[in-house]
């Protein structure tokens, strides 16, 4: 960048900048501009501060510029992704920097300060809690049915690398969210009322049922669990924890002096979920009944 081009463009700036106008910037570099005026009430003698406007402002800023961290996470292959660290704006530091400008006239800019935002898991957690296997259930589906298959790996991806620490509980709902057709779940066959019926999101009841039975099996504390109308084919009778988003969840709790990290994955016609932890963990283990062949 050349110093005649350099100059030329700050001169641009400037020239469109209104009186009483200053740039926002982050980092020192501007992002955008504001005026007193558009924030105040009253007359050019005595100005206050419209609240209203100054926080939607900073509600703006903050969804434009703050970054949510990415915990570490495994692959496939069990090796590790590292975390990321993400960012959130400084509301107290930015409130006084803008009063600054809005009633003293002290600054010629406005800086948005941000802070570092550190994620849950990190990849020292990570390593440590992958130790050792302290539950597994595997069940089996038919990958023929796209729909179904559909709706049970968009499920899968959302529990998979789950962390649940100590007292703490696991929500189905919650971690996988409300199933819709915006984020690519299909109708398929459901159970309501003891008939079958065809609903969006169709077939992740196998997920939390697979879930249940690899929970059981390391001996947590299961805080909720419901089971369908009638009987499933892909889970032992009295074995399967059904779900929906407005009536039943799957839940439980961390009862274990670890972290446990949850590792879900479809291979073939097969749904695999283990449980993994620390080497010092402290757990008692359950015999649940085999899945039907």
């Amino acid at each position: 960048m050349s110093f005649t081009w350099l100059v030329t463009v700050l001169f641009m700036i400037q020239s469109v900048v209104p009186q009483g106008s200053v740039p926002i910037t982050r980092d020192g570099k501007p992002i955008s501009i504001i005026n007193k005026e558009d924030y105040a009430v009253g007359d050019h003698s005595f100005y206050i501060l419209d609240t209203k406007k100054y926080n939607k402002l900073v509600n703006q800023l903050d969804k434009q510029l703050s970054v949510s961290p990415k915990n570490a996470r495994l692959d496939q292959y069990e090796n590790i992704i590292p975390e990321q660290i993400g960012s959130s704006l400084n509301r107290q530091a930015f409130t006084e920097n803008f009063y600054a400008y809005f009633f003293n006239g002290s600054t010629s800019s406005i800086e948005v300060p941000m802070y570092s935002v550190y994620p849950k898991v990190d990849s020292e957690i990570l390593s440590a809690i992958r130790s050792i296997r302290i539950g597994r259930y595997i069940t089996s589906f038919n990958p023929r049915n796209k729909k179904r298959t559909t709706n049970i790996q968009l499920a899968v991806d959302a529990i998979n690398n789950h962390v649940i620490f100590p007292g703490e509980n696991f929500s189905f709902n919650s971690v996988v969210g409300r199933r819709t057709a915006a984020k690519g779940y299909e109708k398929a066959k459901v159970i309501v009322r003891g008939e079958y019926s065809e609903d969006i999101g169709g077939g992740i009841c196998q997920v939390s049922s697979t879930l249940f039975n690899a929970v059981d099996s390391a001996g947590l504390k299961i805080v909720q669990r419901f089971s369908h109308s009638r009987h499933v084919p892909y889970i032992p009778p009295d074995r399967d924890a059904t779900v929906s988003w407005y009536g039943p969840d799957f839940e439980f709790r961390n009862n274990y002096n670890q972290p446990i990290i949850i590792q879900a994955r479809t291979i073939g016609n097969l749904l695999v979920i283990k449980l993994y932890s620390s080497d010092i963990i402290e757990y008692n283990p359950k015999k649940v009944p085999f899945p039907p062949l």
